[in-house]
């Protein structure tokens, strides 16, 4: 599928600029007119919530088959903060190594349960070499973003990954703000515990999300809440003992079904897509962006390398983004930032849009 016949099936591109998708997308067709049908049936009684039931099943294996996984490592949650949770619980005691400024559905959690190593910004800036040095042999897991929300920092998983294997550590990857836009190759990150919310640049309904386990660490997942999902199918309802599945499956929660059949929906539109293309669409809009707002006197926050997600820096973050929502531009303000999000339904008009701002003199960095 082509950029232009994608963008197509998001109506409210049709007066907006979306560059908030690091927050939240706009609603593709597919995914929404899912969601009404089922509404629907609900209304009208002719629901069959068995079906509905099945929605999250059938997202683990589109996930599955997305990343390159067995369905078998997939369990199916309601959040990031819940995967996070799962594996805290489920590790032997030691050091967590996190970045300071990471979203705190990825720090919280290890906080809770472990003694955490946060490693601080240096010059605003999450380093990977930061995170490398704060490693050592007692560090039991490094957790990381790919792409940082707040920075829109894309950091070097394949060198992260390397010096968790020379330590002994385990390495647990959030892809939220990266899958969708981003390829991901498992054979060069091999981490021990992959998760995704999918409400953001996998287009799905806020509630789906995904944490994956190498299937050599499935023996000690322990699930969060147990419940009538925690079983293998056939799933019973009644009664006990309460014999957990073997696979990824134990650590699944109940499913909200609205949330799970709008999941298969954007997950079977990603698979009309090359993900190689849709990168190299991202990327080069991101890069355009950063170079013409350079000239306007706006620099990126960071200074590695660019992901799709490109930060401003700015003593004007609300009014700069005020004045991009008059011109139809949805940004995000974060303090002293405005942050821009590129993905495969944005265009160079979006692109010129924006500089339009920038460039008008109104706001100066």
């Amino acid at each position: 599928m082509s950029p232009e016949d994608f963008r197509r099936l998001f109506p409210a591109l049709r007066s907006t600029v979306w560059l908030d998708t690091p927050g939240v997308p706009p609603g593709a067709d597919p995914v929404t007119e899912a969601m009404h049908q089922a509404v629907s049936d609900w209304s009208t009684g002719e629901l069959d919530w068995h079906a509905w039931d099945a929605a999250a099943a059938r997202a683990r294996a589109l996930f599955a088959r997305l990343i390159g996984v067995e369905p078998a490592t997939v369990s199916a949650l309601g959040s990031l903060s819940e995967a996070a949770a799962t594996i805290a619980a489920s590790l032997p005691p030691g050091r967590i190594v996190v970045a300071a400024e990471e979203f705190r559905s990825n720090l919280f959690p290890w906080l809770a349960r472990h003694d955490v190593v946060a490693v601080p910004a240096r010059d605003g800036e999450t380093r990977v070499e930061d995170l490398i040095a704060a490693l050592d042999d007692d560090t039991v897991l490094l957790a990381v973003s790919e792409v940082t929300s707040r920075e829109g920092q894309r950091l070097d998983l394949p060198a992260l990954r390397e010096t968790t294997d020379r330590v002994g550590a385990r390495l647990f990857v959030n892809l939220t703000q990266s899958l969708g836009a981003l390829r991901y190759d498992p054979a060069a990150v091999r981490p021990d515990y992959l998760a995704v919310h999918g409400y953001k640049w996998l287009l799905c309904p806020r509630g789906a999300a995904w944490l994956v386990t190498r299937p050599d660490r499935l023996g000690g997942l322990t699930p969060l809440a147990p419940s009538w999902k925690s079983t293998s199918p056939p799933h019973g309802y009644f009664g006990g003992p309460m014999r957990l599945a073997d696979d990824a499956g134990r650590c699944d929660t109940s499913p909200a079904w609205f949330s799970w059949i709008g999941a298969c929906a954007a997950l079977r539109l990603f698979r009309s897509l090359d993900a190689g293309r849709v990168e190299r669409h991202c990327l080069d809009l991101a890069r355009q962006l950063a170079e013409e707002a350079r000239g306007a006197g706006f620099r990126r926050v960071v200074n590695g390398p660019l992901s799709q997600i490109v930060v401003l820096r700015t003593d004007h973050a609300d009014r700069l983004s005020a004045r991009l929502r008059e011109r139809g531009v949805r940004a995000t303000a974060l303090g002293d930032r405005v942050r821009f999000g590129f993905h495969y339904f944005n265009n160079e008009d979006d692109v010129r849009t924006t500089l339009s701002v920038l460039t008008d003199g109104r706001i100066t960095p």
